[in-house]
């Protein structure tokens, strides 16, 4: 399983979060301590937001501890919200556009899970993308498609939550009807800009974990694990829910099917 972090709040550079903190993320992709993938060396990037509405990305293939562009673009780039991720491939290959995350117009995405059988229900999937965004399809990561069809239910007028709810309920359908039992495991980030939305949610019970700090002047820290071996501060988010955050703080939570 991958690993990520979602920061929202007042300008900071990044290498606060990803590089200095005692359990960082550059740390977790050497050794993860809640995670059945210990080592995520199957790539990384970061994507922030600064002056204009797109965000800016840099993905690559090697290993987060072993990038020297990425400790240099980190002490030197500030924003007010940015994610990281490091990668642990599963089933599709190291490569660039595999890795997180992905972005499209104002939005940026992450992703830490699976769909079961992804092999199985791909093609069924990837043909209920709308030509623009089909055209938008980079890689072969599940991550990367469920973005995409998030992205044009969100397009169509629904709301986060129900665009969401509704990728992950067809998701599961085409699951059962093949015949699937392998989970669907889904803990992600969606940002806008100005607002985060942290989701997580398994069919099996196992869902993967996604932890909150809210920290006033400090800002909003999602991550898949707390940045110190001290968790206080930490809360698991609830499996099932997701988290609206703004400027302001978490602004709402609730039920994600």
């Amino acid at each position: 399983m991958c690993r990520f972090l979602a920061y929202l709040g007042p300008s900071i550079f990044l290498d606060e979060l990803v590089c200095k903190p005692q359990h960082s993320l550059v740390r977790q992709s050497l050794r993860a301590d809640q995670a059945k993938a210990v080592t995520n060396g199957d790539g990384f990037g970061v994507g922030w937001y600064g002056e204009l509405s797109s965000p800016g990305v840099y993905r690559e293939v090697m290993p987060a501890w072993s990038d020297e562009n990425l400790l240099a673009l980190c002490s030197n780039v500030r924003s007010h919200l940015f994610f990281a991720h490091v990668r642990a491939a599963t089933g599709t290959g190291i490569a660039r556009q595999n890795c997180h995350p992905f972005r499209y117009g104002p939005y940026l995405f992450m992703h830490n899970g699976q769909i079961g059988g992804y092999g199985q229900v791909r093609r069924a999937m990837e043909a209920r993308l709308p030509d623009h965004l089909y055209a938008e399809r980079k890689g072969a990561t599940d991550s990367e498609l469920l973005f995409l069809l998030i992205i044009a239910r969100i397009e169509s007028g629904q709301s986060v939550t129900q665009a969401v709810s509704q990728i992950l309920n067809e998701t599961l359908a085409m699951m059962q009807v093949l015949n699937i039992h392998e989970p669907l495991r889904f803990a992600g980030a969606l940002a806008d800009g100005s607002q985060v939305h942290a989701f997580r949610f398994s069919s099996d019970q196992r869902a993967p974990t996604l932890y909150l700090r809210q920290d006033g002047a400090n800002g909003l820290v999602v991550a898949s694990e707390p940045l110190a071996d001290e968790q206080d501060g930490w809360g698991l988010i609830p499996p099932g829910s997701v988290v609206h955050m703004n400027a302001h703080g978490v602004s709402s939570s609730e039920a994600l099917m």
